[in-house]
């Protein structure tokens, strides 16, 4: 397992911006995570470990598009239909034709079949006219026309696909379109995930006076999960400062991360700022975000640590806002930042300059078919509600105090922050 510095997670400002942060993590932080070679049934979610350059042309050889008559374009009329006999025989997908094709000819061809020696374009067979050893092409057609150049997908020498990227259904695809029967991988960033708190229960356990159900930790599992981390659900701890450190300190030995819910301000109840200190070391940033609290980011021994709020919409909203950039670069993968689309909003708003807010919403269609935002009525960063019947956030700027309603907004889907 690789090892960070001892102060990567240094910073002495007051505040920081979601791009501030991305930004830092981007230049101090590097893969934890050892490779492993795969098989293409296996790379799906994986995050590549290596360039893929093509070692041939994709597609390797010119080919006809569509099913229908090979010929050449110099012996088309371009005002009248064009009787063409047929030389004998056809191409087809993997039985190319031995010969060659002689000007005022043509050939019957299949879709994917390798073009001919002298043709240069395909007609298909819907504007054409068969007849016994000969076909009649309607005029009108281009030079070069359905016929697919080698190379035209992917060129001889080009990286196809690069380092670090989480591969989907048609990177695969393309992995194994260069002829690769297995692919070099990071394995997956093993997280050791637990909740802190007195009064958190396991669902389906009967409440005493004071006590809630633990959601935070099943949030988390889903989003670290959806990430493609290996996560081990450590449970509850209770507000007890050596068990706490005793969890932290196992934690670090078999894991590559270590990630906890609540527990990390400066009440006396708080145990895990202190144990992680004293096993290490820690650094508390704040976000200019609204909801979120502050994020404490530091070490178990050499193991990275997140401490992330209590409050469960804050803790989604910082995940997105932090913890998913630092999961995606521990495990050697490239941190795009999400895609936001422009919705119009549909309601009024006010807000503090620097810092950066998210507003729960739905989206509902206006009398023209376009977008349009709708705030979900309770704000509070404990209202886990809002985050299950919304379809995202709307992200407001930090220069932006006033949001007027019909105004142009950036709306982050939820199924963006999950990949």
């Amino acid at each position: 397992m690789a090892q960070l510095s001892d102060d990567c997670f240094a910073f002495g400002g007051k505040l920081m911006t979601v791009a501030e942060a991305w930004a830092l993590l981007s230049r101090r932080l590097r893969p934890v995570v050892r490779t492993e070679r795969v098989t293409l049934a296996q790379a799906h979610g994986r995050v590549l470990a290596e360039d893929l350059v093509a070692r041939a042309d994709i597609p390797p050889h010119d080919n006809s598009a569509v099913d229908g008559y090979a010929l050449h374009f110099d012996d088309l009329d371009p005002e009248v239909d064009t009787r063409l006999p047929l030389v004998q025989g056809r191409a087809a997908a993997g039985h190319p034709f031995a010969g060659a094709v002689p000007r005022g000819h043509a050939l019957r061809v299949f879709t994917g079949a390798v073009m001919p020696t002298g043709p240069d374009t395909v007609m298909m067979q819907e504007d054409c006219v068969a007849e016994p050893g000969a076909v009649v092409i309607r005029p009108g057609i281009k030079r070069g026309a359905n016929r697919r150049r080698a190379g035209e997908d992917v060129r001889q020498g080009a990286a196809a696909l690069k380092r670090g990227r989480r591969l989907r259904p048609q990177d695969v695809g393309m992995a194994a379109a260069l002829g690769r029967a297995s692919l070099k991988v990071y394995r997956p960033l093993r997280v050791a995930l637990f909740s802190t708190g007195d009064e958190l229960r396991e669902p389906g356990r009967k409440l005493p006076p004071g006590a809630i159900y633990d959601s935070n930790r099943y949030t988390l599992m889903g989003l670290l999960g959806g990430l493609g981390c290996a996560v081990t659900d450590l449970g509850i701890l209770g507000d007890r400062l050596a068990t706490v450190r005793a969890a932290l300190a196992k934690a670090a030995r078999r894991h590559d991360l270590i990630v906890t819910s609540g527990g990390v301000s400066t009440g006396e109840e708080d145990h895990v700022k202190a144990a992680v200190e004293a096993e290490g070391s820690l650094h508390v940033w704040r976000l200019a975000i609204k909801p979120g609290r502050p994020a404490a980011l530091g070490q178990v021994g050499r193991v990275p640590f997140l401490g992330l709020p209590g409050n469960p919409v804050a803790v989604m909203v910082t995940f997105y806002g932090l913890a998913r950039a630092l999961v995606l670069l521990l495990s050697g993968a490239e941190p795009e930042p999400p895609h936001r689309f422009k919705v119009r909003a549909g309601f009024d708003h006010k807000k503090k300059a620097e810092r950066r807010e998210f507003l729960r919403a739905r989206l509902e269609r206006d009398a023209d078919g376009a977008p349009v935002a709708r705030r979900f009525p309770r704000d509070g960063a404990g209202i886990l509600s809002s985050m299950v019947e919304s379809d995202g956030l709307v992200e407001l700027p930090e220069d932006l105090t006033q949001l007027a309603a019909g105004s142009m907004v950036d709306f982050l889907p939820f199924s963006e922050v999950a990949r």
